[in-house]
């Protein structure tokens, strides 16, 4: 019982960490701003690190089930 929400937890943070360090990633390839009104490597690299963090804090939770 107690491990069901650290599988929702986890599951949640790993969905999206992928989802955004894919979106980053697509626009970036495209050369297209990942935030409107902010400096593009900026903005991908503050994004990337979230993505990063967030599948790291999902990968956290899945270890301690």
């Amino acid at each position: 019982m107690e491990s069901e929400p650290a599988i929702f937890t986890g599951a949640v943070f790993a969905l999206f960490g992928a989802a955004l360090l894919g979106w980053t990633a697509i626009r970036v390839r495209h050369r297209e701003p990942v935030a409107l009104g902010a400096h593009r490597t900026v903005s991908a690299t503050v994004a990337g690190v979230i993505a990063v963090a967030s599948l790291a804090l999902g990968a956290w939770c899945f270890t301690r089930l």
